[in-house]
């Protein structure tokens, strides 16, 4: 179904039963398939491939040679119908790929509302996004990653499968992200190593400065005590119980993982 009010290039490739919503516009040279869903105000630059069983929320914008929906890369797929979902308002620049989930992991990859997507970031199969999340060029998740409201992550990063990455975490660019990052961790180099806490995103989300320091101090409790991260951030719940970034924090390390926490020190050399 095309809406009236759609714009589409003569050149381009629209499948049969492709749902296409009100005011979208697709440039010249796209391909869209016949299971996915464009939403209103949705637009296709130009020479975009949007495949499989995806949706795309409404006011999005796909830039040239961005490849979305694509089967999953991963050994194990069985090629049974799985799907993409993408928010509103998402910009997906140039040469970016997002894949659909696996059957046997649930199905679906997920990326949330006002997401921004720099050249060549890949979004592997079972990744789950939260809203406003920034992947800078050329970032590489893997599958089954899963990121937080308001992550941003640097140029050339790279995520190990199963990771997780916290509300308001920052990954500088080049990191090697093979283990958990905490909400509002900081993490850099390769291997990757937690080096604080992104204090300025903090503070420019409104929270307050005594609410920073308190987290700070939360912070060094955890990682500077003297027992394990997990046993010193047990310890320390009653204390902030008032303080929802820091429960945030503790709620984090509470919960089960397939993958170790990234620290000051997990992974260093010498």
């Amino acid at each position: 179904m095309i809406s009236a009010s759609a714009r589409i290039h003569p050149l381009s490739v629209i499948e049969d039963g492709a749902v296409i919503g009100e005011n979208v516009t697709i440039g010249p040279f796209c391909h869209v398939g016949p299971k996915v869903t464009l939403h209103d105000n949705v637009e296709l630059l130009s020479h975009v491939v949007v495949l499989g069983r995806t949706t795309v929320g409404k006011g999005s914008r796909i830039f040239p040679s961005a490849v979305i929906g694509g089967d999953s890369q991963s050994v194990h797929h069985s090629a049974v119908d799985t799907t993409l979902v993408i928010g509103e308002n998402c910009t997906i620049r140039e040469g970016v790929t997002m894949n659909t989930g696996t059957i046997e992991h649930g199905g679906t990859t997920v990326v949330g509302d006002n997401c921004l997507f720099l050249a060549y970031a890949h979004v592997a199969h079972d990744c789950r996004l939260g809203n406003n999340i920034i992947l800078s060029n050329n970032v590489m998740l893997a599958g089954h990653v899963t990121v937080g409201d308001r992550a941003i992550l640097g140029g050339g990063s790279a995520v190990h499968q199963f990771t997780r990455i916290g509300h308001q975490a920052f990954v500088g660019g080049l990191s090697a992200v093979s283990y958990d990052v905490i909400p509002y961790g900081m993490l850099n180099g390769n291997p990757g190593l937690l080096g604080g806490l992104n204090v300025v995103g903090m503070g420019r989300s409104g929270i307050e400065k005594p609410v920073i320091h308190a987290v700070r101090r939360a912070y060094k409790q955890i990682f500077d005590g003297a027992g394990s991260v997990r046993a010193n951030a047990a310890a320390i719940r009653d204390d902030y119980a008032d303080c929802p970034p820091a429960m945030e924090i503790l709620d984090f390390i509470a919960a089960e993982s397939d993958r170790a926490l990234s620290s000051p020190t997990r992974g260093s050399k010498g």
